[in-house]
């Protein structure tokens, strides 16, 4: 964004020409800015609460590395997903201090000290194999500004393993549940709690399990009435939702405690 038009924005809401709702209006529209390759979209945090994120998947490490390095000159933090480690190898090149969850395949570049929003995002896996999904999206939570706990591994093949963890489960403002095989730990959530469940269907399991899709039709055809479901393996989309109903929830406390 030129740096005139901000001026001559600005000194519009100074001067009292433009009221600072119109003028987020404008911010909200304002253009991205384009490297050929890729157009970085520097407003959508402003327009949709949360930041842009690199998707690496597809795209070169170079071209990651100069995305990244794009939205970190602007002052904000970088969040990359889906990093395999010729990307990951680029990144801690060109930014030593980038965080890499392997497990999770991310990439974190933060200099922002974000304030952690009160209510719980507690992430649950049925199996030890469903936690790179977990991860990904604890890490997107966490660079969300929420605060995050895992249960990992309370499958329903030994139910009394998520039981014992009852309390945790009551008190979170929202569940993420993550689960292959048949994916029938989201339903079990959804009965135990009075609060939005967000099914991640994974693509583990054998043969019949279709690479995630058995899943993914058990937990949209779950009869808890709280669950709603992402994509296969989308630990980042759920996360994201996640940490919008926290938001939301989070506002709705201050403003009644305000009050």
């Amino acid at each position: 964004m030129p740096d005139e038009i901000i001026r001559r924005l600005l000194e519009q809401v100074k001067d009292g020409e433009i009221a600072v709702s119109d003028a987020l209006d404008v911010l909200r529209k304002m253009p991205f800015e384009d490297l050929d390759f890729a157009k970085i979209d520097h407003h959508r945090a402003l327009r949709c609460g949360a930041p842009e994120v690199i998707f690496c998947q597809g795209k070169t490490p170079e071209q990651v590395v100069s995305i990244a390095g794009t939205i970190f000159g602007a002052g904000r933090d970088v969040l990359a997903t889906r990093a395999n480690d010729a990307v990951a190898a680029a990144m801690k090149i060109a930014f030593p201090d980038v965080e890499h969850n392997a497990a999770a395949r991310t990439l974190v570049l933060q200099r922002l000290k974000k304030e952690v929003r009160g209510g719980l995002i507690l992430i649950i896996t049925a199996g030890t194999s469903d936690i790179p999904v977990a991860e990904e999206a604890r890490v997107t939570a966490q660079f969300l500004g929420n605060n995050v706990e895992c249960v990992y591994d309370c499958g329903v093949a030994g139910i009394h393993r998520l039981l014992r963890h009852y309390d945790n489960l009551s008190r979170a403002n929202v569940l993420i549940v993550v689960a292959g095989m048949e994916g029938a730990l989201a339903s079990v959530v959804g009965g135990l709690v009075a609060r939005p469940v967000i099914a991640v269907p994974t693509s583990v399991g054998y043969g019949a399990h279709f690479q995630g899709l058995a899943p993914l039709l058990s937990m949209l055809n779950s009869c808890a009435a709280g669950v709603a479901v992402v994509n296969i393996d989308n630990g980042f989309g759920a996360a994201h939702m996640a940490s919008l109903i926290n938001q939301t929830g989070c506002a709705r406390s201050e403003a009644a405690s305000a009050e």
